[in-house]
């Protein structure tokens, strides 16, 4: 190699290097608040990360961990956060008081929630009108466990406030409340609830909606449970950002349905899997069905979403909600197209 040849292949790796630096340092930064990224629920989320495909989409991300999706979205209405890793419904719940939040990717096609009775009060509750009166466990207050809970007791021709509300959370927490009886009943979600339903033989679910026919059965239609959402005014000003992270959630959902569940639990990080990889890998296989293959909105899942909440919340029924509003399809077409 001649002195000159050198020199040439010295100044383009001097200006490559200079570009990833460049690359690296105009990356957008987003924060994202999770609520409960142990849940299983919320995992399209945290594999992106896991997958380096927020990097391949061009946006550095900050997975932000809360105990429930209530406090997920306080932390971006407070401004501490800027989009929630969430359930849709916390959108149509805002928009009857006036706040203006907007889903731009869905990646769970059904909610995935199990209402469930702890083992020691399996012979006092039998039916979801057992529940009134009793303690019954939801991730948090506020949260879509507390509003699965409430139109589940309407619907059952219940008062939605007569049952004790208990902030139990979503992982072990949740799991110890049921196992040492701090609760009567318990809203979950995988892996806790495939936990304690492979370790007591006779443990009693009230309603699950971790599958199409169950989420049919209690809700009469598909209805969207996880999704990426934020304010709406952080939207239109940062549509380059929200198009960044909805490429990277919807490669994230086709590297899903392309893979197995055991690729799938290889990828988590292992605090998250736990010790227990055979009970994880149980629950995944249960939750895989649960997430959408395209990050699109249903129409029909956003108007089953507000039927439910307008049976339990009465602001709600009384609220002229524009739907189209809560949610938009145009960042998951255009990375379809892209892809």
């Amino acid at each position: 190699m001649t002195r000159l040849t050198r020199r040439v292949v010295a100044a383009l790796g001097a200006l490559v290097l200079a570009s990833g630096v460049a690359a690296a340092q105009s990356k957008t930064k987003v924060s994202v608040a999770v609520g409960g990224a142990g849940c299983l629920c919320y995992l399209p989320t945290v594999l992106a990360k896991q997958l380096g495909e927020y990097d391949k989409a061009g946006v550095e991300v900050e997975l932000i961990n809360f105990k429930g999706g209530s406090q997920a979205l306080q932390a971006v209405i407070g401004g501490s956060a800027d989009v929630v890793s969430g359930y849709y419904d916390h959108c149509v719940n805002l928009a009857a008081k006036g706040q203006a939040l907007q889903a731009f990717v869905v990646y769970d096609r059904y909610p995935g929630m199990v209402l469930a009775v702890s083992p020691e009060s399996g012979k006092d509750i039998k039916s979801i009108k057992d529940l009134s009166g009793k303690a019954v466990g939801v991730s948090a207050p506020g949260s879509s466990t507390d509003f699965f809970l409430k139109y589940l007791l309407a619907k059952n021709g219940l008062d939605p406030a007569s049952a004790s509300v208990v902030g139990i959370g979503l992982d072990a927490t949740a799991v110890a409340a049921m196992e040492h009886g701090k609760v009567n009943a318990a809203v979950m979600l995988d892996p806790a609830a495939t936990l304690l339903q492979n370790k007591f033989k006779d443990f009693r679910i009230l309603a699950d909606t971790r599958t199409a026919k169950d989420t049919l059965e209690v809700f009469a239609g598909e209805y969207p449970g996880g999704a990426l959402y934020t304010r709406a005014d952080w939207i239109a000003k940062n549509e380059a950002t929200v198009q960044k992270l909805t490429n990277a959630i919807v490669a994230t959902l086709k590297w899903i349905h392309a893979h197995t569940p055991e690729e799938i639990m290889a990828k988590m990080p292992e605090d998250l899997v736990g010790p227990d990889k055979a009970l994880y890998l149980a629950a995944l296989k249960n939750t895989i069905p649960m997430y959408s293959q395209t990050g699109l909105m249903d129409p029909k899942g956003a108007q089953a979403v507000l039927a439910v909440f307008s049976q339990s919340v009465p602001e709600i029924a009384k609220a002229n909600i524009d739907l189209s509003k809560t949610y938009t399809n145009k960042f998951v077409e255009a990375a379809n197209k892209g892809m």
